[in-house]
């Protein structure tokens, strides 16, 4: 076994790996760019080298940074995680001819896998099913588009060099073939830095079925069962479990050695994927989709039915061992489901989002494991990935992985970075989720149910509830003036009311009343309702505390947790922030709206294509600029027809979110039907 380790990538793939290195008595070297210089791999490493400035191109994808980080700290072997370099033939042979021990498959292994048209080939040569579409390599646009008509529209356009949903364009309709085959590209060309595609038929409402493959350099390939990855938003996981509810045992062992032989057939070794995509109504009818050459992100479900450490055994691999167990010594037990947490905000679309972890707050327990590489303090831009951590949940039955891994989300919190847990939680709530019934589509059709659009009563409550204790005074020993207590009180009378003027973003104004009652209680009058909201509340929390406040709505009892940052935390897997803009107003939203002729950055990002340049006139929908953060695309439309009467920006140029790009004076006609 290695004495020293290089972790060559970051995040919580990077903590995860160094804990398996920690518990396997092996020294481990972290690397960091300038942006991650306090990042919690970082610290949780034995050693930690920089390797440059922010941009991943010239850190964390700088071949010669990474091998002179392994030289200076005396590693032996380099673990890829996942993303980044983990699937570059090139780093593995360059590892190679330094000396190191690349933790991973053999760099032709991964030339020909991470060419999804030669590995189509290969499995195909192999026995293995594959899903009709395109042949050969370098083709032209034009020859994808001729390929997608003999197909037959709907189409699945895909980079052949790599996965992870970035690049991938589903095509129904042949008169935008052209634009979707540009943007595939660009997209392609950023995340991999190649841009060839193919084209593949899209099965409607098909079934994403993963299996987990582990071989050593002994000519052993052993299956770990499925994974079950069909709840993904634009191609992208989100929810993976294992075992698959689809699957009986015969269609399990059909498939688990399909995948074996896919394996032997691109001369395997340590752990990989291999994917098939699988008709909802006939599982037997499965086609191989593509390999990934490298740890997944959803390993922990297989970890956790197996009660195999796949890092571990990557290791064990590498360092030349036989696998220590037979096909027929693998044995599934119990069900466990991930979700992935995105600095993601769904009300603005999924948008990508970023900021300052201001707290933090993993789930744990019975059942419950959370790998994350987040810490308070934490910056979350937009030039890495946008997955934060993964809450994972296992349990003897799925109902019981599913009821806890709920409850875990909803006790995690990101306060100051937007994510997508109360959406997750919403989305596993879901009947279909519940009773079994995935399908890829799933979520784009029921998205927005699984957003809502009102801001919850008990989130106006709440903000009225923090602003009322802000009026009190903090409290301290000796004598209190009575008339400095913002409570209401009066002589001869009722406690009044005091109004507090709340505002989310995109909503009406609404006026929340509240005021102490006799009890020592607190009550509050929402809109439109008659009777008043019982609620506790108390002094607001000073510097270092917290405070807690409960109030019951509909039958239901809130809990939140309040900070002296005018913060609160909830148990919906979302957190908010109140700011005040007057005496008697607070706004929930995190920033102004620009005018109606404007422009803005939907999240913080690159531009990337600016289409138009100022005095052209354009049409109302017509693309004119494109913005690109943590390897998404964004495209900017025109909100109506017009004139470019502004444009701040150029390709290349770093924005804010909600920062102001282009400015389109309207025409008349444009003002009309605006």
């Amino acid at each position: 076994m290695f004495d020293t380790v290089l972790v060559a990538n970051r995040g919580e793939i990077a903590v995860r790996v160094i804990r398996t290195l920690r518990s396997m008595g092996v020294r481990s070297v972290a690397v960091f760019s300038d942006a991650d210089a306090d990042a919690r791999h970082v610290r949780e490493a034995d050693e930690a080298v920089r390797i440059g400035p922010a941009p991943a191109t010239e850190s964390y994808l700088s071949v010669e940074r990474l091998l002179e980080a392994a030289a200076r700290t005396g590693a032996q072997a380099v673990h890829p995680g996942y993303g980044f370099l983990a699937e570059n033939a090139g780093f593995a042979r360059a590892c190679e001819e330094a000396g190191l021990v690349f933790i991973g498959p053999p760099a032709d292994a991964i030339a020909l896998m991470g060419d999804k048209i030669r590995a189509k080939e290969t499995v195909r040569a192999a026995g293995v099913p594959v899903v009709p579409g395109s042949s050969g390599s370098g083709l032209t646009d034009e020859q994808l588009a001729q390929a997608a008509r003999e197909i037959g529209t709907p189409v699945l356009l895909k980079p052949s060099a790599g996965g992870g949903g970035k690049g991938m364009r589903l095509v129904r309709d042949e008169a935008v073939l052209a634009d979707e085959i540009a943007a595939a590209r660009r997209e392609a060309r950023a995340s991999f830095g190649d841009d060839t595609l193919l084209v593949e038929r899209w099965i409607d409402r098909p079934r994403h079925i993963e299996i987990q493959v582990l071989a050593d350099g002994h000519g052993g390939v052993v299956h770990l069962g499925e994974r079950e990855c069909s709840l993904q938003r634009r191609h992208q996981k989100v929810i993976e479990e294992a075992p698959s509810v689809l699957l009986d045992g015969a269609t399990r062992a059909a498939m688990g050695e399909a995948a074996v032989q896919a394996a032997r057939s691109c001369g395997y070794r340590g752990a990989g994927t291999v994917e098939f995509i699988v008709p909802g109504g006939d599982p037997s009818q499965y086609y191989f989709m593509e390999m990934n050459t490298r740890l997944q992100v959803e390993h922990p479900v297989t970890e956790l039915v197996t009660g195999l450490d796949l890092v571990e055994w990557q290791l064990r691999v590498a360092a030349g061992e036989r696998l220590g167990f037979a096909q027929e010594d693998v044995r599934l037990t119990g069900h466990a489901i991930e979700a992935r947490l995105c600095a993601e905000d769904p009300s603005r679309g999924f948008l990508p989002s970023g900021g300052t972890v201001l707290r933090l707050r993993e789930p744990e327990g019975d059942g419950v494991r959370t790998d994350s590489g987040l810490s308070e303090g934490t910056e979350v831009g937009s030039l890495y990935d946008p997955m934060l951590s993964k809450v994972i949940a296992y349990g003897p039955d799925r109902e019981t992985a599913l009821r806890r891994l709920r409850a875990a989300l909803a006790g995690t919190v990101t306060l100051g970075v937007p994510t997508n847990a109360g959406f997750l939680r919403r989305l596993l709530a879901h009947p279909a989720v519940v009773a079994g019934e995935l399908d890829t589509g799933l979520v784009e059709r029921e998205v927005d149910g699984l957003v809502p659009d009102e801001v919850p009563a008990a989130t106006y409550a709440a903000a009225a509830l923090l602003r009322q204790a802000s009026l009190a005074p903090v409290g301290g020993p000796g004598w209190a003036d009575p008339f400095a207590a913002a409570d209401g009180w009066r002589m001869g009378g009722e406690r009044a009311w005091t109004a507090h003027h709340l505002q989310a973003a995109g909503h009406d104004p609404v006026t929340v009343r509240v005021r102490r009652a006799p009890d020592g209680g607190v009550e509050l009058l929402l809109p439109g309702r008659d009777a008043p909201v019982r609620g506790s509340g108390g002094t607001p929390p000073r510097p270092g505390d917290e405070h807690r406040f409960t109030f019951l709505l509909d039958g239901v009892a809130h809990t939140f947790t309040a900070l002296p940052d005018g913060t609160w935390l909830g148990r919906d897997g979302d957190a908010w922030h109140v700011r005040d803009h007057d005496p008697v107003a607070a706004s929930l939203n995190r920033a102004a709206h620009a005018g109606a002729d404007s422009l803005t950055a939907p999240m913080p990002g690159t531009v990337t294509v600016v289409k138009v340049a100022v005095g052209d006139e354009v049409s109302a929908g017509q693309s004119l600029l494109v913005v690109e953060a943590m390897k998404m695309e964004h495209v900017i439309s025109a909100p109506h027809a017009g004139t470019v009467a502004e444009l701040d920006v150029a390709p290349g140029t770093t924005v804010a979110m909600d920062q102001v790009l282009a400015v389109i004076a309207p025409t008349d006609e444009g003002q009309e039907t605006t």
